[in-house]
């Protein structure tokens, strides 16, 4: 097997596994507000998010910049928290348009999460870092696609059984799922976060 197709498959795995809980549950708090007609605003904030963790594993992994992964292990587990009580703040998608606020957001929280992700992928280098560096990158960005199509089937379904549940059609089911995947996702982050609390 190639060296590509190796950092390739150690990406996907490193996102698309119970071991990378942190990172599906920030997709999940991620994709949680929005429904399949809201796919472009969904699209928007995703592309953001992937711009940051992509230039962050980038800096880090190159040596450019340094973090304190203790740090950014606490962090991650607080971007999740902060996501969900967004979307307990907002609890719609008030159009398709892509909400900047929201992007940006996304940009930050991708900083943080790529810093993690270069933690994990540094330790493996031997020498040249491009083709391992490209390899992981496209592994993580497939492993994400995986994780988003199977979330949202998920979230799409949910509203149709809650909106069942609660006799008040789709619409009443989709505001009971913001809040019960935020809430949900929200205090397991932030007994992850108490959890990795720098001392």
């Amino acid at each position: 097997m190639s060296e590509f197709l190796t950092y390739l498959q150690l990406g996907f795995r490193h996102v698309a596994s119970f071991g990378a809980l942190d990172h599906i549950l920030f997709l999940c708090a991620l994709a949680a507000i929005y429904r399949p007609r809201d796919w472009r605003a969904g699209l928007w904030v995703v592309t953001a998010f992937t711009v940051g963790h992509s230039l962050t594993l980038a800096l880090v992994v190159s040596g450019t910049v340094q973090v304190p992964e203790t740090w950014i292990e606490f962090l991650i587990p607080v971007t999740i928290v902060v996501t969900c009580l967004a979307n307990l703040a907002e609890r719609r998608v008030a159009d398709a348009a892509p909400d900047r606020r929201r992007a940006l957001a996304a940009v930050v929280f991708g900083l943080v999460h790529g810093a993690g992700f270069a933690g994990y992928l540094r330790a493996m280098f031997l020498e040249s870092i491009a083709v391992p560096l490209a390899g992981f990158n496209l592994g993580i960005e497939t492993g994400q696609v995986l994780v988003l199509t199977i979330i949202c089937t998920l979230l799409a379904l949910a509203d149709r059984l809650l909106g069942l549940w609660a006799r008040g059609g789709i619409a009443t089911g989709y505001t009971r799922r913001i809040v019960m995947v935020s809430g949900l996702a929200g205090v397991v982050a932030t007994g992850m976060a108490l959890t990795r609390l720098p001392h």
